[in-house]
C-alpha cells in the first residue's frame, strides 16, 4: 500500500515537471497562419535527405508550426519567381484553409517573397527577408561588369549556369520550372533591384542603411541576416564566400549581400556571425559554433510572429 502510494506521489511529480515544458514545447512556434519557407539562387526544397533549409522545417513544426517548402526556378528573374511562388501559395492557401501565409525567404528568396506580398497582400500575414538581396549584390555587379551580356564569357558563364539549376531542378523533383541565370543576375545586381523596388516598394528603406515600414497593406515584413564570410573550417564552401566578400571592400557582408542590402522593414539584426549560407544552417549544420545556431533563430521568429497574432 505504502509502495503504490509512492508511486503515484512519484509521477504526480514527474507529471509537474513534464507538462509545463511539453505544453511550451508544442506551442511556441505555433503560428496563427502557415509558414511558407522561399529558397534562393541556386537553391532547391531539398534534394534527398538535404534540405536547403537544413533542419529548420522539421524544428518549427515540433513546436507547433505548420511549414511548406517551395520550389521555384532554380535561376530566374523575380518577377517570373515571383509568380511561380504565388501558385504554390494558393495552392497551400486551398489546401489549408487557411486565408493568409508567412512568407521567410532567404536570399533571392527576399525579393521573391516580397513580389508577392507586393501583387497579392490579401494572401501574406508577413515577410520575413534573411540575407534578402534588396538592394543588389557587388557580386552580381561584378559577375556583369566581367560578362557583360553578348559577350563570349557571358555566354560560357549562362549556358554553364543554366545547366546547374537544371540539374537542382531535376535533382529536387521540379517540373516545368524554366531556368534563365542571366535574368537571375539581371535581378540581384544594384540596377535590377533597384528598378524592382521602383515597382515593389514595400518594406524597402528610404536611406541606405536604416529600417524601412514595418507595416504595409496589412504585411508585416522582417529581415535579419549575418555579417561573417568564413565561419567554420570543416565547410568546405566557406574559402568561395570569403573570395566573394572581396567584392564588398571594408564594406559589412555575409559573403554574397551587404548588411545594408539585407534589411527589409524591422531588422532584427544584421550583424550575426553567419555567412550566407551558415543563415539556412548549410553547409549541412556546419555554422558558427560560437554563435547563436540559425535554427533558434529561425523558432525565435515563428514564436515573435505567433505573439504578433500572425
Amino acid at each position: 500500500m505504502n509502495k503504490n502510494f509512492l508511486k503515484k506521489i512519484a509521477v504526480l511529480a514527474l507529471s509537474a515537471t513534464i507538462l509545463p515544458t511539453a505544453a511550451w514545447a508544442g506551442t511556441y512556434t505555433a503560428t496563427k497562419y502557415p509558414i511558407v519557407l522561399v529558397h534562393g539562387l541556386f537553391g532547391f526544397d531539398n534534394i534527398g535527405p538535404v534540405e536547403y533549409f537544413y533542419g529548420v522545417p522539421s524544428a518549427l513544426r515540433a513546436d507547433g508550426a505548420k511549414v511548406y517548402t517551395t520550389q521555384v526556378a532554380a535561376a530566374n528573374s523575380t518577377e517570373v519567381r515571383g509568380e511561380q511562388l504565388l501558385n504554390q501559395v494558393k495552392q497551400i492557401l486551398a489546401v489549408t484553409g487557411s486565408g493568409k501565409i508567412n512568407l521567410i525567404g532567404h536570399s533571392h528568396g527576399g525579393p521573391t517573397a516580397r513580389y508577392v506580398a507586393s501583387v497579392r497582400p490579401d494572401l501574406v500575414a508577413s515577410v520575413t527577408s534573411i540575407g534578402g538581396v534588396n538592394r543588389g549584390s557587388k557580386v552580381a555587379d561584378f559577375l556583369m561588369g566581367i560578362a557583360p551580356a553578348g559577350s563570349l564569357s557571358n555566354a560560357v558563364i549562362v549556358s554553364i549556369t543554366n545547366g546547374l539549376a537544371t540539374v537542382i531542378n531535376f535533382l529536387s523533383g521540379g517540373k516545368g520550372l524554366t531556368q534563365n541565370s542571366q535574368a537571375a543576375v539581371n535581378s540581384l545586381s544594384t540596377a535590377g533591384s533597384l528598378k524592382f523596388n521602383a515597382a515593389h516598394p514595400e518594406g524597402v528603406p528610404t536611406s541606405s542603411c536604416g529600417e524601412g515600414a514595418y507595416q504595409v497593406n496589412g504585411v508585416a515584413y522582417f529581415s535579419w541576416s549575418g555579417a561573417q564570410p568564413y565561419t567554420n573550417v570543416l565547410d568546405i564552401l566557406d574559402p568561395a564566400l570569403a573570395l566573394t566578400a572581396l567584392a564588398f571592400g571594408f564594406e559589412k557582408n555575409d559573403g554574397l549581400v551587404s548588411s545594408c542590402s539585407s534589411h527589409l522593414g524591422k531588422v532584427i539584426r544584421d550583424d550575426y556571425a553567419m555567412n550566407h549560407l551558415d543563415e539556412v544552417n548549410q553547409t549541412i549544420g556546419l555554422v558558427n559554433i560560437f554563435e547563436t545556431n540559425p535554427v533558434t533563430i529561425f523558432r525565435q521568429q515563428a514564436n515573435r510572429l505567433k505573439n504578433l497574432g500572425l
